[in-house]
């Protein structure tokens, strides 16, 4: 089963969501703002992709982030941040095959399902 993880207004989800219905292929989306973050898809995320790769630091919730909250980040840190800021989340996420990955390029999900 694939699962793709975001938010359903932003812009890479809603163009990863057409490319999966495009491709036929079949997933249930897990919307963070409607269903929050789940507590071990997201220390699963971590330990599969690197929480330096899931905090959005380009994202405008990061740049809003108190300095204080930026400084001498570390995994648990961050997941902290993750879980009270889901739109600093990498997105999409989605879990397809017994992995993990985030972000969304149409090269990337044709290698990631065999087209």
């Amino acid at each position: 089963m694939t699962t793709l993880y975001g938010i359903k207004n932003c812009d890479t989800v809603v163009e990863a969501r057409k490319w999966l219905e495009k491709n036929e292929i079949s997933y249930e989306f897990h919307d963070f703002s409607d269903d929050g973050v789940p507590d071990e898809s997201l220390d699963q995320w971590v330990k599969s992709i690197g929480w330096e790769t899931l905090l959005n630091r380009r994202s405008t919730t990061w740049r809003k982030l108190p300095d204080h909250q930026k400084v001498n980040l570390d995994a648990e840190k961050a997941k902290g941040i993750m879980q009270q800021q889901p739109s600093i989340i990498k997105r999409p996420v989605i879990e397809h095959a017994a992995k993990c990955h985030a972000g969304f390029s149409d090269a990337f999900y044709k290698h990631l399902f065999q087209l």
